[in-house]
């Protein structure tokens, strides 16, 4: 296949001079990959149409690690310097309602959260640097299966991804529909949150809704489960360290004059710091606990831990703000005065490594739709700007004599 026939600039051209007949080739291959989602681990035609277009480069292509993911090489020059950047390619179980003539041909299945275009924007970076041929050291392009739920991250390194193909530094970034088009939004330190899973089965004695006395009823023990968490981050995590503990559902009861023998609670929770992140679990374990045997109750806590916090280096995030502040001006370069709540397992691949992962801004209005929301849909008006962003910051991290 061919990915963009247009001509290539002439070596020394700048990455910003990227040309704007990029754009329709980019925004094919957006929408090529995003009517065919795909989820975590069995992103099989994604992962062959990104291995075929890298071929295609010139880059020596390796398939299957972390069962999907693909990782590809180019060396130039003699440098010992190597760097990896990534992109994320799976999609999400949501149906789409977008409407447009590329959505998702796959029932329940779409790209909500923009990773097709991340992928587009990095093959669109893999071109011009193979044709460019303006770097010296060993460029690896990882093509990460499974962000969104199986930590792909971690199985890529679990499986040798660092052994066999090392890096001096890795970068990786996430489009952000809420956040001004073009801007470059990072920090130095915690970017993005770890995050947790809890589910508390409170198992009571049900009976006739008419008859209360005869029951220990697990909803009232359940509601007060969930008053008294709201506890812990206002009276047990001080003030200056961020935490989240969300009950995002309570599952129990279907009848107004049956009461249930048990519910069922469903938490996130989202910290950054390790000894924050133990006391979360010990208090929802032992809130959990007691508020159920104080209504005659008994809790059941199943805990997950999930994905650890993204930190960004200090001397790669150094980088990569003088990078973007050329590249797009300093003007489109924000300094994020906190980090943010959501997770990314990219954090795996920082700790391993170092680097810094940011966001790019794409938003078209004040309302776009969310991430992961059914309506979400990439910009593709950012396609040739990511591409050039990849490419200017490959160069000149592995710029000759650097």
């Amino acid at each position: 296949m061919s990915l963009m026939p247009e001509p290539s600039p002439a070596p020394g051209e700048t990455a910003r001079a990227t040309p704007r007949n990029d754009l329709p080739a980019l925004t094919a291959i957006r929408r090529r990959l995003h009517a065919m989602p795909e989820l975590g681990l069995e992103e099989t035609r994604t992962s062959a149409f990104i291995a075929e277009a890298l071929e295609e480069m010139g880059y020596e292509v390796h398939r299957g690690l972390a069962r999907t993911g693909v990782v590809a090489t180019l060396t130039l020059g003699s440098s010992p310097r190597r760097l990896g950047l990534r992109a994320d390619i799976d999609a999400l179980p949501i149906t789409e309602e977008t409407g447009a003539e590329w959505a998702s041909r796959t029932p329940g299945l779409m790209h909500a959260c923009g990773h097709d275009g991340h992928t587009t924007m990095l093959l669109g970076a893999a071109r011009r640097l193979a044709e460019r041929r303006a770097f010296d050291g060993t460029l690896t392009l990882i093509f990460q299966p499974a962000e969104e739920n199986h930590g792909g991250a971690r199985i890529m390194i679990r499986e040798g991804l660092f052994e066999r193909f090392p890096c001096d530094a890795v970068f990786g970034l996430h489009n952000d529909p809420a956040m001004p088009f073009g801007r470059i939004a990072l920090r130095e330190g915690p970017i993005m949150a770890a995050v947790d899973e809890c589910t508390i089965t409170v198992q009571g004695r049900g009976g006739h809704g008419a008859q209360p006395e005869d029951t220990a009823d697990p909803i009232v023990a359940g509601s007060a489960i969930v008053m008294a968490l709201q506890s812990i981050v206002s009276r047990n995590v001080h003030p200056l360290s961020p935490a989240v503990v969300t009950v995002g559902a309570f599952n129990g009861g279907r009848a107004s004059n049956v009461i249930p023998d048990r519910v069922e609670l469903v938490l996130s929770i989202r910290s950054f710091e390790p000894e924050l992140r133990d006391l979360l679990e010990r208090r929802i374990r032992d809130i959990a606990r007691l508020q159920a045997e104080s209504y005659g109750c008994r809790a059941v806590v199943d805990y997950t831990r999930g994905y650890d916090p993204t930190v960004n280096h200090a001397a790669e995030t150094g980088f990569l703000r003088a990078l973007a502040t050329r590249f797009a001006g300093a003007e489109q370069v924000a300094e994020l005065d906190r980090p943010l709540m959501g997770s990314e397992d990219f954090g795996y691949m920082l700790a391993e490594r170092p680097g810094a992962y940011f966001f790019l801004g794409t938003a078209r209005t004040e309302n776009d739709p969310p991430l992961h929301h059914p309506a979400y849909d990439f910009n593709d008006e950012i396609l040739p700007v990511g591409a050039a962003l990849w490419t200017e910051l490959a160069e000149a991290w592995l710029a000759p004599g650097r």
